[in-house]
């Protein structure tokens, strides 16, 4: 079995995948077990791998500071892939600056190119940032882009002005808002949904037959929002960091 951590800004995540299973097994029948923590500790690690013998490899993708202690626990134990720009990769990074990408965003390209061999991918990760990241038939990933995502909108809003409340996400039917709070709600909420439509059409229209996948945190939020045809993949992060171990399994057979 393979251990995949994933340690993002707002969550940690740990799961445990079969190395025989692939993505376009496991999409769309069922998803993954995910352990999903706000603060990620040694202890946190150690019940996890004990609760799930059998595991050999394990990868390891963090974009947050954590422990020494987990580091030196994951080499002990296990063969182990820690994600940096170094990591071969099943896809081209044509990236500019590859030291500068985010660890999540190169995962998610993978998962989508493998869930959609040889075609054109963009996938929409809608956490923390909203992360629009683009490979195209080739296997080439090249770039995308980052924006701020829903969490992070409505604390600027309320950051950075006098006055305005702290709102959080609720479900809204309408587009102007008749009081400041259900203007916040409108701004930020169509604002996104009309933002992350418009950039999947804009790539559209130069790649016809791309494939959209919507992932994240916050998809729930807004698979339904979206009047555009998309693919709804929970954990694509996670996907993606399990196509990139078994490809350096592989490589080391």
């Amino acid at each position: 079995m393979n251990l995949i951590l994933d340690f993002g800004n707002t969550n940690k995540k740990l799961a445990v995948m079969d190395p025989k299973e692939s993505l376009d097994q496991l999409y769309p029948s069922r998803d993954i077990d995910v352990e999903v923590h706000r603060l990620i500790s040694l202890s946190t690690v150690k019940k996890y791998v004990d609760r799930h013998p059998g595991i050999r490899s394990c990868i390891l993708s963090s974009v947050v500071p954590y422990p020494e202690s987990i580091r030196e626990f994951l080499r002990n134990r296990f063969n182990i892939i820690e994600l940096d720009e170094h990591t071969p990769l099943p896809v081209v990074n044509k990236y500019k600056s590859p030291d500068t990408l985010g660890k999540d965003r190169i995962a998610a390209a993978v998962a989508g190119c493998r869930l959609f061999p040889h075609m054109n991918v963009l996938v929409i990760n809608a956490g923390t940032c909203i992360t629009c990241d683009f490979v195209n038939a080739k296997r080439e990933y090249l770039g995308g882009s980052i924006s701020p995502g829903l969490e992070m909108r409505f604390r600027a809003l309320h950051t950075f002005t006098k006055q305005l409340p702290l709102l959080s996400w609720r479900e809204i039917n309408f587009l102007a808002g008749t009081d400041t709070e259900k203007s916040i709600l409108s701004g930020v909420i169509n604002g996104m949904t009309a933002e992350m439509e418009g950039i999947a059409a804009a790539y559209r229209e130069e790649h016809p037959e791309i494939r959209i996948i919507v992932s994240g945190g916050d998809m729930n939020y807004f698979v339904k929002r979206l009047k555009i045809s998309i693919f709804a993949v929970p954990n694509i992060v996670i996907h993606g960091l399990q196509q990139i171990l078994v490809f350096n399994d592989t490589k080391t057979l």
